[in-house]
């Protein structure tokens, strides 16, 4: 039978009982850490309560797992118990509203669901028989030993479920710790939801024998003294986490901290730089895709703006609109991101499309737009569906929008394609203010455009809006064409 992390994550607690797996903040300076012996145990614990329980399908592999628990170590200890029992572990967010509960259980097709309180109490409810998700009754999700099922966040259409098996999830931690070299002297500090990042995230560092710190919350001068206090050789956070340590004007330092690692959207430059000034430290962006992994990270001459370079088990190309290789790339040459390499996911789940129909002959299709510079680094030029195109030149809504989030005041903006009977489409902008500011002259804002952006690419409407809707993953969510204020 096929190896699983779970497998080597049994095995580091065998070379190392005693070492920590895990290292919570308590606050007031206290710390309370648990070993990998302790995890295990907890761990065998809690699926002999799921198996207790009586779910389904646990005479073979694949009973999708509906997993609702706070972020730290119960979510740990309770997502792994059930892939111990042979489950797809199908994490939902915490903060769900309980009709997005129930919709996520319809479309994953949940035989059970496990619900964690803040308080530790632990609910396992076997739910009603949904059906099958991929019209054979479950034997073609079955033979892919599903372990994993987790929802895109939705940025621009459907969430699209992803299953990845417990082969694909091995091949994957693989890969990425080639570059990231996560062992057992590793403290990461984490600061993601764990329940939209898991596996080559959490799943990475225990397979590879480091400990987790796990902070009280995210407020910078908290989490900078207890990644001072446990010793953090690496940070694995947002934008946002870093741009709120940037600003904090104590005078805790990372003297421990090898490798800061950003993710889950674009890095700009004033974050990095101000990260950088205020402790010595570069940023390294990071691409992480659900269907694919980490296949690019800037470990090497990192520059804000740039991806960094394909890990050396990816191939990384892109796509022109011929469907061959973009030959010439640079910032005025791009094309579709296009991945080949281990790892890649092994189905969607609604409507049920294996993988094996999809990565041919292209490998995974990202829809992002990007290119190459001289050293090899890929940039992001933005999303396919997010590109403008006025009377013939064609442009990103990101690059507006970059420019619109410097204007003192705005907090975020979305620029989006309006039609338009001579030009094709026009740029509009909407645009979320921080509190208190003051309303922003249209005038102000097209010359601040202006000073940075060819004159078509200046938005031709300026729209304040009170808020602009983010997925659960904090991304902004993209909408088919200019919205009305909310």
């Amino acid at each position: 039978m096929t190896e699983t992390v779970l497998d080597e994550i049994r095995r580091r607690a065998d070379e190392r009982p005693d070492a920590a797996a895990w290292c919570a903040d308590l606050g007031e300076g206290r710390s309370k850490a648990g070993s990998y012996a302790e995890l295990l145990g907890r761990v065998e614990e809690l699926a002999a309560g799921l198996r207790d329980a009586a779910l389904p399908e646990f005479d073979g592999e694949g009973a999708r797992l509906g997993l609702v628990a706070p972020q730290g170590v119960d979510f740990v200890e309770n997502a792994l118990a059930i892939l111990a029992v042979g489950g797809c572990l199908v994490p939902i967010p915490d903060d769900t509203a309980s009709t997005a509960q129930e919709a996520i259980a319809e479309r994953a097709r949940l035989h059970g669901l496990v619900r964690v309180g803040r308080d530790g109490t632990r609910e396992v409810t076997v739910l009603p028989e949904r059906g099958a998700v991929d019209g054979a009754g479950d034997a073609e999700f079955r033979r892919l030993r599903p372990a994993y099922l987790r929802f895109t966040s939705g940025t621009t259409h459907r969430r699209k479920g992803v299953i990845i098996g417990h082969a694909r999830i091995l091949e994957r931690l693989a890969a990425a710790n080639r570059g990231l070299g996560i062992g057992p002297g590793d403290r990461v500090l984490w600061l993601l939801p764990m329940a939209h990042h898991f596996v080559v995230s959490i799943l990475l560092y225990l397979r590879y024998g480091a400990t987790i710190l796990l902070p009280k919350g995210s407020l910078a001068r908290d989490v900078l003294a207890f990644a001072a206090r446990e010793g953090a050789t690496v940070f694995y956070a947002s934008p946002y986490h870093y741009n709120l340590m940037a600003k904090d004007q104590g005078e805790t330092r990372l003297e421990s901290v090898r490798l800061a690692i950003s993710t889950a959207e674009g890095l700009r430059a004033e974050i990095a730089d101000r990260f950088a000034l205020r402790f010595g430290l570069p940023l390294r962006q990071a691409l992480g895709i659900i269907e694919v992994g980490l296949p690019v990270i800037d470990l090497e001459d990192p520059e804000p703006g740039a991806l960094g370079h394909p890990l050396p088990d990816y191939d990384v190309w892109l796509r022109g609109e011929d469907g061959a290789p973009v030959k010439t790339s640079d910032e005025g040459h791009t094309g579709e991101i296009c991945i080949r390499g281990p790892g890649l996911f092994d189905a969607y789940l609604d409507p049920w499309s294996p993988a094996r129909e999809l990565l041919e002959p292209d490998g995974f299709r990202t829809g992002d737009q990007g290119w190459f510079d001289a050293k090899g680094r890929l940039h992001l030029a933005g999303r396919r569906s997010n590109r403008i195109n006025m009377a013939g030149m064609k442009f990103f809504s990101e690059e507006v929008e970059a420019v619109l989030d410097q204007v003192p005041g705005v907090r975020r903006s979305r620029v989006s394609a309006r039609s338009h009977p001579h030009l094709g489409e026009i740029p509009v902008a909407e645009l979320e203010l921080e509190a208190g500011t003051p309303e922003l002259a249209r005038k102000e804002l097209a010359a601040h455009c202006r000073a940075q952006l060819e004159a078509y690419k200046v938005p031709r409407e300026f729209r304040v809006v009170e808020a602009l809707p983010l997925t659960a993953t904090g991304k902004l969510e993209r909408s088919p064409g200019f919205t009305e204020e909310r």
